[in-house]
């Protein structure tokens, strides 16, 4: 079985959302809903949008999903 987990792309996109997470840290405390909200929401989106397109059943959706990450 195919596993989205397994592309280096993917697991670049992981470590991504990790190094955000931590920087967003340093972010002032009235940013906590505004910018640090967006950006992690954002750094969340590229492993998930690899995740499904990878899911899709053709290579033209996957590279899709891919420009949209």
């Amino acid at each position: 079985m195919r596993n989205f987990r397994t592309l280096d792309i993917c697991k670049n996109g992981i470590e991504i959302v990790k190094q955000v997470y931590v920087l967003s840290q340093q972010l002032p405390a009235e940013e906590k809903f505004g910018l640090r909200c967006q950006i992690k929401r954002a750094s969340v989106s590229i492993p998930s949008n690899i995740a499904e397109g990878f899911s899709r059943n053709s290579e033209v959706e996957f590279k899709r999903f891919l420009e949209i990450s």
